[in-house]
């Protein structure tokens, strides 16, 4: 570096970018980021431009959940980053490393209400990430990049947001001035202790009916790896959350599927589980709540994750790892050794028969009102194949696919987690294709969840992704539609029909291939046309609104006949009195 030199504030944080390994940031044009935008471009920092912030948020998140990188986006001042705030909670809650840089006013113009000023960026944005913090001064950029990503990359791992005011992003400072940014690669990857390692052989060997649930911490190839060494000598049964899909591959012996089949053994005459090993995982809604229907109250359960604090949420553990979960599965089986539990064959195969129980309950495949929309996701999922990855919105749309899905690596289906937030999948597969430039993406909707940024199929378009976009059209809000009639009986509902929208004609006029299908039989050549296109495609399948989720079904509670409990959608029902 020549003595003298200066560095503009955008040079400094898109070389700290650099030397943690960025090459990819997702973004929206302000007027506030010039600087760091000349910086990305100079330092080969490639940008995917969008058309709404929380979109290029959750690209971000995307390609973090895809990748293991650090997801980096870059979104402007006020109305920027508010747009941008369901995308930062979303990667929060679901622990994906995304770092958000938003700008603001300059701090010499603090309280002159300024252009999209005003507003406490960093006190709006703590309780919706890991980190918060304002940059002061131009030669602090660098290390208070560094500490932002290393909180974003180190467990528990999460967003965390950088605000940099556009007069410390666009001065200059001596580049001796300037603080280095250190610690930008570190990775720690923290081991069970002896002692835990032998607790959880000793809770596996006692067992006779144990499981696996892996989580999102686990959804991740070493991890896979780890599994599918143990599961080649110990026949133990793995569920998923929907992100670790794929850590066994499709059809492997052990795979149980998702983790809500565990709720079916009993309904079908199989003793629950007595050991579940909760691997990366949070408890709460997604496994099944206080209910005991996932993860049994009878059983014993080791918890295994990086946060320490989640572990014991909602219910006592029998065993706490606050350790990595790909050195927990190693540490597993070295001090498993011979003495791996016999007779577990039998077990393995009656916990996942639960996987096939699913879809034979629907057996037909269209209805007087439309194909049904199971066999719909399934047959998308078929002809995109195992190897595919794939974004799931909307409510039931998403439970649909995420059940007839099944892929051979993890980080391979990205969907909703604890926040509900629907509108993710256009962003999600564009941060999915271009994390993973070699395979083929596979957006799958609902017609309400697709209104929230049907806009990024320009996006698509313009950046030439050869993502294939399906929306099962139901014309109503279909979660909340069934909910409303099982509350409240008959043909009730309010604010829940969007019926009339031609989405094809809307996907055709943007740039995209475009079909509609209203019967079973034209899926499968559709989906090939599609995916032979070269660019991005669209398919409309028209499908029976009548048909509810068996989710949907279990979120609202079920109250039993004669009981004055108030229901409650989606949480626990109300004890009368």
């Amino acid at each position: 570096m020549a003595e003298g030199e200066r560095l503009v504030g955008g040079q400094l944080l898109a070389k700290t970018l650099k030397a943690a390994g960025v090459t990819q940031a997702f973004a929206l044009h302000g007027g506030h980021l010039e600087a760091l935008l000349k910086g990305c471009i100079e330092e080969g920092i490639a940008l995917t431009d969008f058309r709404h912030e929380s979109a290029a948020g959750h690209a971000a998140d995307a390609y973090a959940r895809s990748t293991g990188k650090l997801g980096v986006c870059i979104i402007t001042a006020g109305p920027g980053f508010t747009n941008g705030i369901s995308a930062i909670t979303n990667a929060k809650l679901d622990g994906s490393p995304v770092l958000f840089i938003v700008g603001a006013p300059p701090l010499r113009e603090v309280e002159t209400n300024p252009l999209q000023g005003g507003i406490d960026q960093i006190a709006m944005a703590r309780p919706a990430t890991k980190w918060a913090f304002s940059i002061p001064a131009t030669e602090r950029i660098a290390d208070l990049t560094a500490m932002a990503i290393r909180k974003a990359m180190t467990g528990p791992k999460g967003s965390v947001l950088l605000e940099v005011p556009i007069d410390v992003l666009h001065m200059s400072v001596a580049a001796g001035r300037a603080t280095p940014p250190a610690g930008v690669t570190v990775s720690p990857r923290p081991a069970p202790a002896p002692d835990e390692a032998r607790a959880l052989v000793n809770l596996l060997l006692a067992a006779r009916r144990p499981v696996l649930i892996a989580g999102n911490e686990a959804a991740n190839a070493p991890t896979a790896a780890a599994l599918r060494a143990l599961t080649a000598r110990l026949p133990l049964p793995v569920f998923t959350k929907s992100q670790a899909n794929g850590v066994l591959p499709a059809g492997h012996a052990c795979d149980g599927g998702a983790a809500g089949n565990l709720a079916l053994l009993p309904l079908m005459g199989i003793e629950p589980p007595d050991l579940v090993i909760l691997l990366g995982g949070k408890m709460g809604l997604l496994l099944g709540g206080r209910s005991g229907a996932v993860v049994p109250n009878g059983a014993k359960l080791a918890q295994v994750h990086s946060d320490a604090s989640e572990i014991g949420r909602i219910r006592n553990v029998d065993l706490a790892i606050a350790a990595d979960c790909t050195e927990t599965v190693k540490a597993l089986d070295d001090a498993l050794g011979a003495g791996a539990p016999a007779g577990l064959d039998a077990w393995r195969a009656a916990a996942t028969s639960a996987a096939g129980v699913f879809a034979a309950s629907f057996p037909e495949t269209e209805t007087a009102n439309g194909i049904h929309p199971f066999h719909a996701a399934r047959a998308v999922a078929e002809a995109a194949g195992p190897d595919a990855v794939y974004a799931f919105d909307g409510g039931e749309a998403a439970s649909w696919g995420g059940a007839a899905t099944a892929v051979n690596s993890p980080a391979s289906v990205l969907s909703h987690g604890y926040l509900g937030c629907l509108g993710i999948g256009p962003g999600f597969a564009i941060g999915a294709q271009i994390a993973n430039p070699g395979r083929r993406v596979v957006h799958l909707t609902g017609d309400g969840a697709l209104g929230f940024h049907i806009q990024e199929l320009d996006t698509m378009v313009r950046h030439r992704l050869p993502i294939v976009n399906v929306v099962l059209n139901n014309q109503v809000w279909g979660m909340s539609i069934h909910g409303q009639q099982i509350m409240f009986g008959g043909n009730y509902n309010v604010i829940t029909k969007i019926e009339g929208t031609a989405y094809a004609d809307i996907a055709r006029a943007f740039g995209c291939h475009s079909e509609r299908v209203t019967r079973f039989e034209e899926i499968a050549p559709a989906m090939q046309r599609a995916l032979a296109c070269g660019g991005p495609a669209f398919i409309e399948i028209m499908t029976d609104a009548g048909v509810v989720h068996p989710v949907t079904v279990s979120m609202l509670g079920q109250l039993e006949e004669g009981s004055d409990d108030v229901m409650i959608p989606y949480y626990e029902n109300i004890p009368a009195g």
